[in-house]
């Protein structure tokens, strides 16, 4: 596994050379945010398409 300074690093290779530092910022806070939710569903799971269909169904027929 790569540590954080390597991942900052490959980050900074993928962006273009004119990105300013919120775009770096942004990056960033995506990468810790996909990061953060599949440590969850690693950890707690996932729901199925039938359990968010019928989630969602509550949502939407009114």
């Amino acid at each position: 596994m790569n540590t954080a300074k390597e991942e900052v690093k490959e980050l900074l290779d993928k962006l273009p050379d004119d990105c300013s530092l919120e775009d770096v910022q942004y990056h960033l806070y995506v990468v810790e945010k996909i990061r953060k939710g599949i440590d969850r569903a690693e950890k707690e799971g996932v729901a199925g398409q039938e359990e968010v269909e019928r989630k969602l169904g509550k949502w939407t027929s009114k």
